[in-house]
């Protein structure tokens, strides 16, 4: 006789952002965004047999997978560092993507397993469009990669809204009590659609209420800004200073990471000076978090709160160690 045991549940919470707006250059349009798989995919893997996903946006729109999180020096982890100068080097002059591939052949292969695990559980979602400082190789996989989305259907994405309504609802089973985690992945996109989000905020709590784990990663923690506010069952949207997030201890994306980015990586606006709205850390900061970062800030560093069951990394070098840590602490509170 086969024992099926009942999977539990966990709620992952996604941007659905397209466009990340900048201070400078003035009147630009924005930059083209959206989430990085690589802070997402390690999650679906490692929970895949024990759990069930629950999959939402802030307004229930499809995800945008930023391709600019599909460079292979992201999937090195504590190799990260080592390996971005490596790749910037051998595109230097007389790029050829297969040779390039062929000397990483595992990230490669990494890469090519988080891209099957999106297929497999978000369907065809959007890209975003490719930027001046694009990574070479990952601007010969774009066009493979539009065609293989093309082939998928669409899946349907919660809203945090009809979350927040089913929860509410008497007569509807999906209620937040029942997941054992959530978990946000980062990319840019947050900054647009996680920043000071009431009715996010108003989810947080819940599930903090709940007893929850709560897993953000990069930028994903900027979420916690939205924690002040609470959404009454008609709609009614208040703050609070003394909320249920109040003094927890984070990392997050640093400052630093943030303005080398800005100078020197993908949003980069040629020829011109570039600035976001505002720096995550310094939101967070502001937003008496007690927030813990590294000099280096591609070393790895991952952060537990347990008074708050809040689990926060530094960006997707971490994205090992934080899944590794969300399954050792879940083990243990069984």
């Amino acid at each position: 006789m086969t024992i099926h045991h009942k999977r539990r549940k966990a709620l992952i919470i996604i941007s659905s952002a397209r466009i990340l707006p900048l201070a400078e250059p003035k009147s630009h349009i924005g930059l083209s965004t959206g989430f990085f798989l690589i802070e997402l995919a390690r999650v679906l893997q490692t929970f895949a047999d024990t759990h069930e996903f629950v999959f939402a946006t802030p307004d229930g729109m499809a995800p945008q997978l930023d391709i600019n999180g599909l460079s292979l020096s992201l999937h090195a982890m504590d190799k990260m560092g080592a390996e971005m100068g490596s790749t910037m080097v051998d595109q230097l002059f007389n790029f050829n993507a297969d040779n390039f591939r062929k000397k990483r052949t595992k990230l490669v292969a990494r890469r090519d397993g988080e891209l099957s695990t999106a297929y497999k559980y978000l369907g065809k979602i959007p890209i975003s469009d490719l930027l001046p400082n694009t990574d070479k190789e990952v601007k010969v996989l774009y066009p493979e990669l539009l065609k293989s989305m093309g082939k998928l259907l669409e899946n349907k994405f919660f809203s945090i809204n009809q979350l927040l309504e089913k929860d509410r609802d008497p007569e509807n089973t999906l209620k937040l009590k029942d997941f054992d985690f959530v978990h946000l992945p980062g990319g840019h996109g947050p900054m647009v659609d996680f920043y000071e989000n009431p009715y996010l905020g108003e989810l947080l709590n819940i599930l903090r209420e709940n007893g929850a784990l709560i897993s953000l990663i990069c930028h994903a923690p900027v979420a916690l800004t939205s924690t002040k506010y609470r959404v009454s069952v008609n709609g009614k949207i208040s703050t609070t200073d003394n909320h249920n997030f109040k003094g927890a201890k984070i990392t997050v994306s640093s400052k630093l990471a943030e303005m080398i980015a800005v100078r020197m990586a993908y949003p980069k606006i040629p020829g011109r000076k570039t600035r976001l709205e505002f720096i995550v850390e310094d939101a967070l900061r502001n937003g008496d978090y007690q927030v813990e970062t590294k000099f280096n800030p591609l070393a790895i560093q991952v952060v537990y709160d347990p008074k708050f069951k809040l689990l926060t990394g530094n960006g997707p070098q971490a994205m090992d160690a934080q899944a590794k840590k969300l399954q050792e602490i879940l083990s243990e509170a069984r």
